[in-house]
């Protein structure tokens, strides 16, 4: 027994972190996301096991997969920026409203129920998923970004909805930026960018919004953060990351589309079955 719990079940659930962590780096780097899909259940069930009430559960998850997901995104990012695919103009143009945004949405996650943030990851992952699979070239708003003003408002919603799904906000900036033009490849590696600030953000938000709420979390936990989560699953996600990276600068842009859209698919189908 360790910490009141089975030894097999603790090895077992450490597997199921272990595959996690992998499957969470290459997406993070072939898609340009930080794989908080992949995270958020995989945490949902250890933390159930070791006893986290349900009040404070998915708030976990979620500060917990932002946590993992920094070391991730900033490999992924490097790995991207190496092959010259990252725009940094806009890159810089969104750090500082998608922090904003950060910042509103963990106020909203701290406060609101689980089936707030499954239903808002329903509906923003559903319509992503809907532009990569059916979308056309001629699905634009421009064939350029807009102006300052339109990208400071993109930025913000970026950030917010990242801070709600417990995501480092990719599969939203990827279908701003394809809208606008700008081929997939180039897209998915400046979402791998603007994800650092986000996530960031994001773990910060989480550990001060859960610090109120401290006696309910687990051991080695820094409000809606837990640090064993962290080191469990982030160096793996961490060190797969980049070749997730070489993978997605290998595929046809079609193929990068469609396995970007079943993928966001298949994350919606989970949570509508667990919100039924």
């Amino acid at each position: 027994m360790i910490l009141g719990v089975p030894a097999g079940e603790l090895l077992a659930l450490a597997a199921a972190i272990v595959v996690g962590g992998a499957v969470t780096g290459l997406l993070a780097g072939l898609f340009g996301i930080g794989g908080g899909a992949v995270i958020v259940p995989v945490l949902y069930e250890v933390f159930g096991v070791l006893g986290v009430p349900d009040d404070v559960r998915v708030q976990l998850c979620v500060g917990t997969s932002l946590a993992i997901i920094v070391p991730t995104n900033i490999r992924s990012f490097l790995a991207h920026r190496a092959r010259g695919a990252v725009v940094m103009e806009v890159v810089r143009l969104w750090a500082v409203p998608a922090v904003i945004g950060v910042a509103a949405g963990s106020l909203i996650a701290a406060f609101a129920p689980a089936a707030v943030l499954k239903i808002a990851f329903v509906l923003i992952a559903g319509l992503v998923a809907f532009k990569m699979l059916f979308a056309r070239d001629t699905w634009r708003f421009a064939d350029q970004l807009p102006g300052r003003a339109a990208m400071t408002i993109y930025g913000f919603l970026v950030g917010l909805a990242s801070s709600l799904m417990g995501v480092s906000g990719g599969s939203v900036s990827n279908m701003i930026l394809t809208l606008y033009g700008m081929p997939i490849h180039n897209a998915v590696a400046t979402s791998a960018g603007v994800g650092v600030p986000i996530t960031i953000a994001g773990t910060i938000g989480y550990m001060l919004a859960g610090l109120p709420h401290q006696a309910l979390t687990p051991p080695l936990s820094i409000g809606f953060v837990s640090l064993i989560g962290f080191a469990l699953m982030a160096p793996i996600a961490s060190l797969v990351a980049p070749y997730g990276a070489r993978l997605a600068h290998a595929l046809p842009r079609r193929t990068l589309e469609i396995g970007f859209g079943c993928f966001l698919l298949i994350v919606c189908v989970r949570f509508i079955v667990s919100l039924v």
